[in-house]
């Protein structure tokens, strides 16, 4: 309600949702969305190549430890199970609402693969912004039930035809 007349405010349209280092360029692919996509890119891949050099270093220092060959396995093994469920919870995260529940129990194996939720955003960055497709669901649904509530009826509904 409007303080000052007492009638309904209108109802305002729905405003696209920012996307993580492209705000709300991608709605029309303008002011450097081509350029934001390839720094995203090149941006995660380096961090992916960065990330596994630091296992890297991690595996010889266990190498030097010499804990044995069957933790080393279960080390290695761990990162690439990780990494493998972390790529596949970031790319289904790219078309479709994560449950809160799910995402919070899975925080830690998360945090250990890493790599592959980094690889996720690289190869999704390659043909779009990273969640582009879910955001613009989303948006177009907005926009159209917007338009459905704010379109007017045209005519008097009291003299209607009425069929016999």
């Amino acid at each position: 309600m409007s303080a000052d007349n007492g009638t309904p405010a209108p109802a305002t349209a729905p405003h696209p949702e920012p996307i993580r280092f492209f705000g709300t360029t991608w709605v029309d692919h303008d002011n450097g969305y081509t350029a934001r996509r390839i720094a995203v890119a090149v941006g995660s891949l380096a961090a992916a190549a960065v990330s596994c050099l630091v296992l890297r270093l991690a595996y010889q220092g266990l190498q030097i430890a010499a804990i044995g060959g069957f933790v080393t396995l279960l080390m290695v093994a761990m990162f690439a199970i990780c990494s493998a469920m972390a790529f596949r919870h970031t790319w289904d995260g790219f078309t479709r609402r994560p449950d809160p529940d799910r995402q919070a129990s899975l925080r830690g194996l998360l945090t250990i693969g890493f790599v592959g939720s980094l690889l996720a955003y690289f190869f999704r960055s390659l043909t779009e912004a990273p969640g582009e497709k879910l955001h613009r669901e989303e948006y177009e649904e907005a926009r159209r039930r917007h338009e459905k509530r704010t379109t007017r009826r045209t005519g008097n509904p009291s003299k209607k035809r009425r069929r016999a």
